[in-house]
């Protein structure tokens, strides 16, 4: 149960603990989607996060790849992440993430943008990767990651230009983010000196300034509100 596995590591790193399973939430059947995605997105993402106003509240899907699943679970990336699983494993993250920040917002009774769940997806995949690649080289701090993730990538060239312009904004947003965490908290390359506790804030109806996502002993940190990450870039 490979996405039950990442939403229990980043219920680890951020101390948070949501209570629903994602996978009582799982679709991976897209036919049963028909007539709920906007009909003038035709591209069929591996993942998508749906989210619907209902007469007591909201309703939520998180759609993944049948075929995404299944190779996750013959090649889990909590056991081992490499180049050949991480497309799969950053896929999975995503739409776990999303399902997380959304719930948990729906939970406060806060709104939630699409951008911020974008941004929210990328500072997550980030958090976690350098969680899992440090375990796997035996603590030592995994310089490769930043570069990987950030550097290395490319968008979907059928997106639409708002939809293009929201993702470039929380891929580059969430890059010097994380790049900023790393220079305040990474004292070498060879060790994890960034055991701050520290979380990001926003405003809420209940108090002018709530913390939200408390992070652990083992992470960098985490972006709740575009504001306070687009100062960085």
């Amino acid at each position: 149960m490979v996405l039950r596995g990442l939403q229990a590591l980043l219920g680890r790193l951020y101390d948070l603990h949501v209570p629903h399973d994602v996978y009582d939430f799982l679709v991976t059947d897209r036919r049963t989607l028909a007539g709920v995605v906007p009909d003038n997105d035709t591209r069929e993402p591996d993942e998508e996060l749906l989210l619907a106003e209902t007469s007591d509240g909201a309703g939520v899907a998180l759609y993944i790849d049948p075929a995404v699943l299944a190779r996750l679970e013959a090649s889990d990336p909590l056991g081992a992440l490499t180049e050949e699983n991480l497309a799969d494993y950053c896929t999975a993250l995503e739409g776990v993430s999303h399902f997380l920040y959304s719930t948990w917002r729906l939970e406060c009774d806060a709104p939630v943008s699409l951008l911020e769940l974008e941004c929210q997806a990328e500072v997550d995949k980030y958090a976690a990767t350098v969680f899992l690649v440090s375990r796997q080289q035996g603590g030592s701090y995994p310089t490769q990651v930043h570069a990987r993730l950030f550097d290395r990538v490319e968008f979907d060239a059928r997106l639409e230009p708002e939809q293009f312009d929201r993702y470039r904004t929380a891929h580059r947003s969430a890059a010097n983010f994380c790049r900023r965490l790393e220079r305040r908290f990474v004292s070498s390359a060879s060790s994890i000196a960034w055991g701050a506790r520290r979380s990001f804030t926003t405003r809420s109806p209940e108090r002018d300034r709530e913390p939200l996502f408390v992070v652990g002993s083992v992470v960098l940190g985490l972006l709740l509100q575009l504001e306070p990450i687009a100062e960085l870039a």
